[in-house]
């Protein structure tokens, strides 16, 4: 049995959760306190999250292809996306973006405003008050986040397909490789990677929770 499948999907998922992570703590903390156009700024952050993995493996075909003007100007500068693990990277980015955005906005969301209010009051900047307030508050629902999020990047396929392809030892992941499996007619192998993703899925979960566990109960105390 083959291991690349899990190698890759291990250093895609680590790599989009970096990115998630990054932007996606900005984001929230952006719209958590933006006064206009909240709603619609929240729905095109959140919209992977409800779209069809190959709508969004599409449009991504159509911003980073080499019709595309980004796709041209990317091809120039000697970067390519399209049917490489740099690509898969980025489908899985947008795919479970929005669910560390919108984990770490509901966490960030329940921190007591009155710290944050005296910290403007004693003349901290915004970006220290996200650092040495928000963060430290809202720690327990951005630690599941991330963890939520680098689950979703671990099992996506759709966006990753149409991007990045199905090239063994290069694109091809766990769950891409249980699709060529079943469409070989070797139900065996797919049923081993199928126990692998759900052990990977089932630690996941378990590690979420102990961390939100632990988290909320240091802050009660």
């Amino acid at each position: 049995m083959e291991l690349s499948p899990l190698w890759i999907s291990l250093k895609i998922a680590l790599a989009s959760t970096l990115f998630t992570f990054l932007f996606g703590l900005l984001a929230a903390w952006g719209v958590t306190y933006l006064r206009r156009g909240k709603h619609l700024v929240d729905g095109l952050l959140s919209i992977p999250l409800v779209l069809p993995p190959t709508v969004v493996g599409f449009l991504l075909l159509i911003a980073f292809g080499q019709h595309s003007a980004f796709g041209r100007f990317l091809n120039t500068v000697g970067i390519r996306l399209i049917f490489t693990w740099q690509g898969a990277v980025v489908a899985a980015a947008v795919i479970s973006f929005p669910v560390m955005y919108r984990g770490a906005r509901g966490a960030m969301e329940q921190v007591d405003e009155n710290l944050i209010f005296a910290a403007r009051t004693l003349g901290m900047r915004e970006f220290t008050i996200l650092r040495r307030v928000v963060l430290p508050a809202a720690r327990p629902g951005i630690a599941a986040a991330t963890v939520l999020s680098f689950a979703r990047a671990l099992g996506e396929f759709g966006a990753t397909l149409m991007v990045a392809g199905n090239l063994p030892g290069k694109t091809q992941t766990m769950s891409i490789a249980v699709y060529t499996a079943m469409q070989g007619g070797d139900r065996a192998l797919a049923f081993r990677w199928v126990l692998i993703i759900v052990c990977f899925s089932l630690t996941i979960l378990v590690l979420m929770n102990v961390l939100t566990d632990r988290g909320y109960r240091r802050k009660s105390r």
